[in-house]
């Protein structure tokens, strides 16, 4: 439906000015489109990147082909890690490559290098997503989609009385620095520590929850959230090995904010360093299953939003258009009107609507409730 303001000199009721003026618009569109710089796009969740294989057979041809089953393999179990919880890991399935092939829509390769008998190369595999679902569904393995925004990390080290953020030496900031990578759903970001960081936020602000400043820090780095990560070191009764008590807040768009403590006790023969180093991987994932427990699909439950959105462009609704299409529990936004200043859209999802705002979140996109109407409103991501 088109809004009454935008009939005069745009639409007419007369049929052959009506086709004229929507060829117009079709033309106009496609400059606009055209024109706009392109918006960083979102990331997919059923693309896998940086699969390395280096496989060694009898010949080169054999030895590619192995490589490339055995990329596919990797990427496929890396795409289920990263999709479902912890906990569900010893239930993940084993499919076989055959069973694997039909999954994947297609893959690249990235520095190949290629002996007589060897093949090394960087692979990329996208899956289609359809059949992927289907698939967790079939084994009973809950699951999510929805890419967080950056979480920003302050650790701060309390030992011996001294508390420690932008210190140097940090050892609980090493041990996060050189955690390995999850490639989940959670980007996690270490500050640089500058002067501009120490000038906007310091230990006591973070421990006490200061919402300004963190939000501050965390929009220097366009991440969405903050966590801090309050490490208290010890040594155990007898005196000998470290023992870390930590408290875990998350800032920022979680649904629900709490603190979580975990203990840790290094092993016989464990350093210090190799404690630490085990804590932030264990609490790495811990953010990230936290993270996929808010966000698991519930695919029985499906809704619609009526939601309007302020525009003041056509370039403003193509925009939000764009930003809705990688969101990942929207299945479907059908536009019901556009005039010079809203757009009113259905938005056909999954889960529920907390779930949904928080999705939303991550595209920069805030969903609020005005006089009992759904109001959808961009939110310009800042440099860093």
């Amino acid at each position: 439906m088109i809004d009454p303001r935008w009939s005069y000199g745009f639409f007419s009721r007369r049929p052959a000015v009506m086709a004229a003026a929507l060829v117009a618009a079709c033309f106009v569109l496609g400059l606009v489109l055209n024109s706009r710089p392109a918006a960083a796009q979102a990331p997919d969740i059923f693309e896998i990147r940086q699969v390395a294989v280096d496989v060694t057979a009898e010949t080169a041809a054999k030895a590619r082909k192995l490589a490339l089953e055995e990329g596919r393999r990797k990427a496929f179990r890396r795409l289920l890690e990263r999709m479902t919880l912890l906990v569900h890991r010893e239930r993940l399935p084993s499919p076989t490559p055959e069973e694997i092939d039909a999954f994947v829509k297609d893959f690249s390769v990235d520095e190949e290098k290629t002996s007589a008998v060897r093949y090394l190369a960087n692979l990329t595999f996208r899956f289609n997503a359809p059949p992927i679902r289907q698939y967790l569904i079939d084994y009973g393995l809950p699951f999510a989609e929805t890419f967080s925004k950056p979480v920003l990390i302050l650790p701060v080290l309390e030992s011996a009385g001294a508390l420690l953020l932008w210190d140097d030496p940090n050892p609980w900031r090493t041990a996060w620095s050189r955690r390995p990578v999850i490639n989940g759903l959670v980007p996690l970001v270490l500050p640089l520590g500058d002067l501009p960081d120490i000038a906007t936020i310091g230990v006591e602000q973070a421990l006490e929850g200061d919402t300004q400043r963190l939000t501050a820090i965390a929009e220097r780095y366009n991440a969405g959230d903050s966590l801090v990560v309050h490490g208290i070191l010890r040594r155990d009764a007898r005196g000998l090995l470290p023992e870390l008590e930590v408290y875990l807040t998350r800032y920022g768009t979680v649904l629900q904010e709490q603190t979580l403590v975990r203990n840790y006790q290094a092993t016989e023969g464990e350093t210090q360093a190799a404690l630490l180093l085990r804590a932030a991987v264990d609490l790495a994932q811990v953010v990230e299953d936290n993270w996929k427990q808010d966000n698991l699909l519930r695919i029985g439950n499906r809704a619609v939003a009526a939601v309007t959105i302020p525009i003041a462009s056509l370039g403003d609704w193509l925009e939000v258009r764009k930003r809705l299409t990688g969101v990942a529990v929207i299945r479907r936004s059908d536009l019901v009107l556009l005039s010079t200043d809203e757009a009113r859209v259905n938005i056909h999802y999954i889960g529920d609507p907390d779930q949904l705002s928080l999705a939303l979140q991550q595209a920069d996109l805030i969903l609020s409730r005005r006089n009992g109407d759904w109001i959808l409103s961009p939110r310009r991501p800042k440099s860093p």
